[in-house]
């Protein structure tokens, strides 16, 4: 390793691409690659910190995972600083790997109801006309969109109306990253046209708590929204055979 990677008694124990992301890091940091500049070669990085191309692509998506850098097609990684959004969409990834499994879905959708109740709650105190307006839009769509293919695009729309009123970048964010995904991997209903009107009107009722400023009932139609919807999907337990089956 170069004089400029030092390795003292609390990290000689650390990998040699974890001390190469740090090195960079702190080079970012400190000014020397200014954000959206490009970071150096492969080759040379190479040849700074003698190792293989294999341990400095790690250490490069090492970086990208933790919002240094940016990758872009076919060009070298650049400079960067994280931020909310690209620290959690490395967490997004992550998490949209685990919808297969049942109870760490249970999990998002108990997360997601924890969110969405709140927001109905801060929206029926205090969204403004401009948000209420925003909020009626997503509703209106989402009543047009019944029986057809856009219609959960549409639902997603207005409880992400909805959030968007808290003014919380972070929760927003966390709601953006997986709750598309989560709908998307729900299984269809035999009925989707009904299944549609009962999940808009529910929509209309909050709609109508928050433009009332009625905080009770918008934040009891959302918990019952949302709790009706995860559980309209839950798959029937098997039955056991008959005699002679």
């Amino acid at each position: 390793m170069p004089e400029d990677v030092v390795f003292d008694d609390a990290r000689e124990q650390r990998r040699t691409p974890d001390l190469i992301a740090d090195a960079l890091i702190a080079e970012i940091r400190d000014g020397t690659f200014q954000p959206d500049s490009p970071l150096p070669t492969e080759r040379h990085l190479c040849e700074r910190f003698s190792v293989s191309r294999p341990t400095v692509r790690e250490a490069l998506t090492q970086m990208q995972a933790r919002g240094y850098a940016v990758a872009g097609a076919g060009k070298r990684p650049r400079a960067a600083l994280p931020s909310i959004a690209t620290v959690l969409s490395g967490v997004g990834d992550h998490i949209r790997e685990i919808f297969g499994d049942a109870e760490s879905g249970a999990h998002l959708e108990q997360m997601r109801q924890f969110i969405e109740t709140g927001a109905a709650r801060e929206a029926a105190k205090r969204a403004d006309t401009v948000q209420l307006a925003k909020l009626q839009s997503a509703l209106e769509r989402n009543f047009d969109a019944i029986g057809t293919s856009d219609f959960a695009a549409t639902d997603i729309a207005f409880h992400r109306a909805l959030v968007s009123v808290v003014g919380n970048q972070v929760i927003l964010t966390l709601h953006d990253m997986f709750v598309s995904t989560m709908i998307a991997h729900r299984p269809s209903t035999e009925d989707a046209e009904r299944y549609d009107r009962i999940a808009y009107d529910e929509h209309r009722e909050i709609y109508q708590a928050v433009l009332e400023g009625d905080v009770v009932t918008a934040t009891d139609v959302m918990d019952r929204h949302l709790t009706r919807s995860y559980r309209a999907r839950l798959k029937a337990p098997l039955l056991t055979p008959k005699n002679g089956e």
